[in-house]
């Protein structure tokens, strides 16, 4: 007797130590016997796209924690009361199944959770007595290899919910809209009585009768031992609104179809969208575009980030994605595309750090040739002086242009090298054109620009998804200059002449050559927003100009902004230190002289911004009997002071073809010059200063335009090369001059007034 208990103890022993074994050798994840789905969720948690697994199945592997826990218990309650006391197979179970069959009771199954997530995983037909045989065995492998935890966690990820749709997972989101561990009672119990017969409990426009009769069986049994709410009790037997596969939903297909190329399958991504606000963005593109269709605007594409955390918050890639009519599954927001004067605010943030303007500098808007760039206004007029704000908002191309060419280091190409902006050309194949839009950006990047002054010049990249590291931010310009900026921006006017309320709006439109782009960009309280109109394929249309095409429905997105957010703050509210105000002669923005007839208010940076006492309007002593200046000797009773305005020639110019012709100087006819205001020296506009001619070898005697501006007071200007005499001019007037030879020439201009000028050129002869 003693020998046979030895015997059995050293059986028991062994099998013991066999099956603790077998639990530690490594096994892999019973996660990984099917392939998942990816699903991609909205900042609020909200589904917008379910992706097929690779065996098109619907399959979220859900862990048990993130189940709710009335479903774990309805499951083990209907399908295996057993699971957590028997070894994978419940013999008790079996056997009741077997009488209750053969007693004509009803056919009822004896499967444990264990022998059901067998013949999942491994596909076993259990019609046969000899399947039935290894699914047990295969059971009772799986209940020595892996915990009840992880047996239970399978089984509830790989149960058939109807259709394609397998784990309690997909089937939450997909009838119920909503993450697993969030199911009702009444929910519970439906999701734990489908897979017992997918085909007729699965929902088909509704709740089944035979799901709903099964579900009022299973809680009546349900609440004989379980303690639940009245409410509960009362939606437990009520029928429940399922969402039918078609309904799927689909949203924000642009912003997910770029998540998912870059996430793994079988995840699921978390994004920064705010569904509420895209389908803002959506509605406003839909209507706008029904709209404008008589005029040709078939397409829109819109970005709305979070300047703070440089998180997206919208994005509609296209009018509709759906249409292939506009290529709508293009998405405009990564497209790139000509920015056209949206990116000047940036030529002058740069222009402000490198101490050439403060927001009131006087900038000359006048026909110039920058070497062999001589660009034009969009207007196709010249405005002649102009402040830096009246230039910025009014899109000036030639202030920008000139700013441009004036920068250092860093110039403008270097500027959006460092802001990120991908594929660009060499320096040189863009020149002076990068400011108007000669280069392309995606709207991600133009958004990130603009995303870079509201953060006060630091520059990061677009998020897309919350919780993944956050890359180091970069400088690009001084908080000064952003904030003085977004200050001139937020004057710029709305198309709609409607007044631009709190928060104000830092905006700018930008139109691409030939019309092939409308842009309208800008920051409203935390918020960049970019709207661009145009088509997919480059084509033109006269109606796409960002101020009449895209500026109206940016406001449109504006105004709804407001409407849903109305406590948000003006992105330029308060100035940084370092950022003054002073009050600057309107006419010159320089500081005020005595004669100034009217002041305006600018920002400037003390110690950097370029600022001196106005020069422009000047009191000269005038002999009325002449109209020339008065001299020493004129009698004072002939003598009156009158205010002039002392002009370069070329500005002159201006205002006159604009009709509004100056009140020229009086002459100066006084022995010795005395009394004569002090004039500024004449300029060079031509020849380019530090510039190489090439001339043909057979053609070197072909001429040049010698060409300056001067002071109102200046008649005259007297040019010479290497110091030999070779012609007059009038002030903006230009001078044919042969140079007749090659190399380097010192050319030199001298007013009749004794100011002077200098510039080396050099003339390259060529084949």
């Amino acid at each position: 007797m003693n020998r046979v208990l030895c015997i059995g103890l050293s059986v028991a022993l062994v099998i013991v130590a066999a099956g603790t074994a077998v639990r530690l050798v490594p096994h892999p994840a019973l996660s990984t016997y099917a392939p998942a789905s990816t699903a991609v969720y909205a900042s609020g948690g909200e589904l917008l796209r379910l992706t097929l697994a690779a065996d098109d199945q619907y399959r979220l592997w859900t862990p048990l924690s993130e189940v709710s826990p009335e479903y774990l218990d309805a499951v083990l309650f209907h399908e295996d009361r057993n699971f957590r006391r028997h070894p994978g197979v419940d013999p008790f179970a079996l056997l009741r199944a077997a009488v209750r069959t053969g007693t004509g009771e009803g056919r009822q199954g004896g499967s444990t959770i264990s022998m059901q997530l067998a013949r999942l995983i491994y596909r076993v037909n259990t019609r046969s007595i000899a399947g039935k045989l290894r699914q047990m065995a295969v059971a009772t492998w799986l209940e020595l290899c892996y915990s009840k935890d992880e047996i239970l966690e399978a089984y509830v990820n790989l149960a058939p919910f109807g259709g394609n749709i397998q784990g309690v997972g997909a089937a939450s989101r997909i009838y119920f809209d909503k993450s697993a561990r969030q199911l009702t009672f009444a929910e519970a119990l439906a999701l734990a009585l489908i897979p017992q017969s997918p085909q007729a409990r699965a929902p088909e426009d509704g709740e089944s009768e035979s799901l709903l009769a099964a579900r009022r069986r299973l809680a009546k049994r349900w609440l004989e031992k379980h303690a639940a709410s009245p409410d509960a009790i009362a939606a437990a037997v009520q029928p429940l609104h399922f969402r039918e596969l078609k309904e799927l939903p689909f949203l924000a297909p642009h912003l997910v179809a770029s998540v998912l190329a870059e996430a793994d399958a079988g995840t699921e991504i978390r994004t920064t969208l705010d569904l509420s606000l895209q389908r803002q963005l959506e509605r406003s593109v839909r209507q706008y575009i029904a709209a404008q269709k008589p005029l040709g605007v078939t397409n829109a594409a819109a970005l709305l980030i979070d300047s703070r955390s440089l998180e997206v918050k919208a994005l509609v890639g296209s009018a509709d994605f759906f249409d292939p009519e506009i290529a709508g599954q293009v998405n405009g927001v990564t497209a790139k595309r000509s920015p056209g004067s949206a990116l000047k605010p940036f030529i002058y943030a740069l222009a402000i750090d490198q101490g050439l303007i403060h927001t009131h500098s006087v900038l000359k808007d006048a026909p110039a040739a920058f070497g062999s760039y001589a660009p034009e206004n969009f207007d196709g007029v010249f405005s002649g002086p102009v402040s830096a704000h009246d230039a910025l908002i009014a899109s000036r191309n030639i202030p920008a242009v000139g700013l441009v060419s004036k920068l250092t280091a860093p110039g403008l190409y270097q500027f959006l090298q460092s802001a990120g902006v991908s594929r660009m050309k060499s320096e040189r194949h863009y020149g002076l054109a990068l400011a108007l839009g000669g280069g392309e950006v995606t709207m991600e990047e133009l958004v990130s620009l603009y995303a870079m002054l509201a953060n006060g010049g630091t520059w990061g990249p677009l998020e897309y998804t919350p919780g993944a590291p956050r890359k180091a931010r970069t400088r690009l310009v001084s908080e000064n200059a952003a904030f003085m900026v977004l200050s001139i921006l937020e004057d710029s006017p709305r198309p709609d002449h409607a007044p631009n309320a709190r928060p104000r709006v830092a905006w700018k439109t930008g139109t691409s050559w030939g019309f092939r782009d409308a842009w309208s960009v800008g920051v409203v309280g935390p918020y960049v927003l970019a709207v661009w109109v145009g088509n997919f394929d480059g084509s033109s249309n006269q109606a796409f100009v960002g101020a009449r095409a895209a500026a109206p429905l940016f406001f449109r997105m504006v105004d709804g902004l407001r409407a849903s957010q109305p406590m948000l703050a003006s992105a330029a509210e308060y100035p940084p230190p370092g950022v003054e105000q002073v009050e600057v002669c309107a006419a010159s923005g320089d500081l005020p002289n005595a004669d100034c007839p009217r002041l305006a208010k600018a920002w400037f940076i003390p110690g950097k911004s370029p600022i001196r006492v106005s020069t422009v309007h000047r009191r000269v002593a005038v002999d009325i009997r002449t109209g020339t200046r008065a001299c020493p000797e004129t009698p004072p009773g002939f003598v009156r002071t009158e205010l002039f305005e002392y002009w370069s020639s070329d500005i002159l110019q201006l205002y006159a073809q604009a009709g509004m012709p100056r009140r020229p100087v009086p002459a100066d006819s006084c022995a010795g010059n005395s009394g004569q205001a002090a004039l500024a020296p004449p300029a060079i506009v031509s020849p380019v200063y530090g510039a190489t001619y090439q001339l043909r070898t057979s053609r070197i005697s072909e001429q040049l335009e010698l060409s300056a501006t001067a002071d109102s007071g200046i008649r005259s200007l007297y040019w010479f090369a290497d110091g030999a005499f070779v012609g007059t001019s009038r002030p903006s007037s230009p001078l044919a001059w042969n140079p007749g030879r090659t190399g380097e020439i010192a050319l030199s201009v001298v007013d009749d007034h004794g100011g002077s000028a200098a510039r080396t050129i050099r003339i390259a002869a060529i084949p």
